[in-house]
């Protein structure tokens, strides 16, 4: 068996191409793309658009390159090596937007799933523009790509020029008010979901220098077991992600707005982040996460190099090299952002859940009391109840079906001494006493986790990638349900198979934080498997459901895992 350490993503490396300037002096533009694409485990191609001159302290000289040459390195490309995500930097001048505009439209027709991030790269690091004179006295017009692209990357300073009226010029952004509606407009006027960078203002420190005080959203809560740990000398970086028909994940995600909070990095060595954040977000797309995670992630790694860059000129120094992000530290915090209250959703406030043995075991989920009982007598120790309500007979009679069938379930934990979990209905679960209470991702905005941490209760809460599992994180649950790893019938799903590769992924990044329980489509055939990823327990539904002997498979399934390496 191969051991957990050795399942990774490097097989088969995706292909993810950059399309952006040269920059003579290493630390952004295509050099920073490639280190990025090969550090996180993809094999990068480039397309070059511009050469430029450039130290760490000053841009000398810009020159594109030809529309034959620009050309010709797209076709030549995708004749051999047809990408799997495409990241687009620096374009020189509006002709080049056009150029790659139109290719990307033929492009989109033979490839419409492979994800396009743009980076409007206007200025450097050094504070000198990127473009050719033509474009020193009036921005780029992006407009070409409405519809073709599935993010857009501006900080604050191109995010005021790209949403500036054309017959005026561009106002500054200083509240989140103005960024969150310039953020807003941008998805709109591109057909695209939008990451506005705010690393280069500070809110708070706006706000106390009492800018439009009245236009600021609310503060994050402070609390330290979800939130990025923040002293008196240190700021928040805020960054706002509008989603836009984003597909693969949540419904309720697919068009949501996010922000993405980090402590703030102290350090001058930030040469190229613009161009390692958008590669980064290509190349977690490129092996088959959904923009949300990519970004998350992306954001991530861009702190660990921010954390742990050096200098190596007179100027800024590039970031650190730092691999695919196992440090829960080194990720944002998020919350939700409703455009009608300009307002952020509230935290958990009451501390952390209790705490389970992070050991297990299998752990099944049935939707029946005489199975449920059987078990129960059979010695399972941690078990869930799933009653869906369209399950019931009658819905004059489902509220008192559902509620008898409840207390029952609890009832026959305590008798056995188990760890039972209702699925969902939460207000019974606590009404008649429960041990515990499972939720999915939809009921959280729904549920009144205080009142559920008052009574006691345990709470395991399913994820299904970076994301989710993020959210997940920041309510301090007793458990994170990981899923779905294989494909399963037992209910629909929006979001592909996460797969073993992923798997490892979330292990590694959580296991020393909160039992684990990997879920969907697990059985005899593939304990093994789920087992090398280090995962610590599993959930298991049609094996024991559907088994002729539950009991008995219940008692098999044990048996594997516990002899699996």
């Amino acid at each position: 068996m191969t051991p957990a350490k050795h399942i990774s993503l490097v097989a088969p490396k995706p292909i993810v191409w950059t399309i952006a300037g040269s920059d003579s002096g290493g630390g952004a533009g295509i050099q920073a793309d490639l280190a990025t694409i090969k550090d996180l485990g993809g094999h990068g191609c480039s397309v070059i658009t511009t050469l430029t001159a450039q130290s760490s302290v000053a841009v000398a000289l810009v020159e594109p390159v030809s529309e034959a040459i620009l050309l010709t390195q797209l076709s030549t490309l995708l004749a051999d090596l047809p990408p799997q995500a495409i990241k687009i930097g620096l374009l020189a001048n509006q002709q080049q937007v056009h150029l790659v505009a139109d290719w990307l439209a033929g492009f989109k027709t033979q490839f419409p799933l492979v994800p396009v991030i743009l980076d409007p790269v206007m200025v450097a690091s050094c504070g000198d523009e990127l473009g050719d004179k033509s474009t020193a006295s009036k921005p780029l017009d992006f407009t070409p790509f409405k519809g073709l692209i599935s993010l857009i990357t501006p900080n604050v300073q191109e995010l005021a020029r790209l949403t500036a009226a054309t017959d005026k010029q561009a106002s500054a952004i200083h509240t989140k008010a103005e960024f969150a509606a310039a953020a807003m407009q941008l998805s709109a006027q591109l057909a695209c979901s939008v990451l506005a960078k705010g690393g280069d203002i500070d809110f708070a420190a706006q706000a106390s220098d009492g800018i439009n005080t009245s236009d600021l959203l609310s503060d994050h809560k402070s609390d330290i077991t979800s939130h990025p740990i923040v002293t008196d000398n240190q700021r928040l970086a805020e960054d706002l992600l509008i989603c836009h028909q984003v597909t693969g994940c949540s419904p309720l995600d697919a068009n949501g707005g996010f922000w993405l909070s980090s402590a703030r990095i102290n350090t001058r060595h930030n040469h190229g982040s613009g161009c390692t954040l958008s590669s980064a977000i290509a190349s977690v797309l490129a092996f088959g996460f959904v923009l949300q995670d990519a970004v998350v992630v992306a954001k991530a790694y861009v702190n660990q190099g921010l954390t742990h860059a050096v200098g190596v000129g007179q100027g800024p120094g590039p970031l650190a090299r730092t691999a695919w992000p196992h440090n829960l530290t080194a990720y944002p915090h998020v919350t939700a952002y409703s455009q009608n209250s300009l307002s952020e959703s509230s935290d958990l406030q009451c501390g952390a859940f209790n705490r389970l043995d992070p050991d297990l075991g299998i752990y099944p989920v049935v939707d029946n009391l005489l199975l449920l009982e059987q078990l129960l007598a059979a010695g399972v120790k941690t078990v869930q109840l799933r009653i869906k309500s369209n399950a019931l007979k009658s819905n004059v009679l489902a509220s008192d079906e559902l509620e008898a069938q409840i207390q029952t379930a609890i009832a026959l934990g305590k008798h056995y001494d188990a760890q039972l979990f209702i699925n969902d209905h939460w207000q019974l679960a606590i009404k008649h006493g429960a041990f515990g209470i499972h939720l999915g991702q939809e009921d959280l905005a729904v549920t009144d986790l205080n009142a559920i941490h008052a009574a006691g209760l345990a709470l395991g809460i399913s994820s299904h990638g970076y994301f989710e599992l993020l959210r997940a994180h920041q309510h301090a649950p007793s458990y994170i349900a990981l899923g779905h790893i294989f494909p399963t019938t037992t209910k629909q799903m929006p979001s592909a198979p996460q797969g073993l590769c992923k798997l490892t992924h979330y292990v590694e990044l959580l296991n020393a934080h909160y039992p684990l329980v990997a879920i969907g489509g697990i059985g005899p055939s593939n304990l093994d498997q789920v087992k090398a990823t280090g995962v610590s327990n599993i959930a298991v539904v049609r094996a024991i459901t559907e088994a002729n002997d539950p009991v008995m498979a219940y008692a098999e399934l044990t048996r594997a895992w516990e002899s699996s390496l």
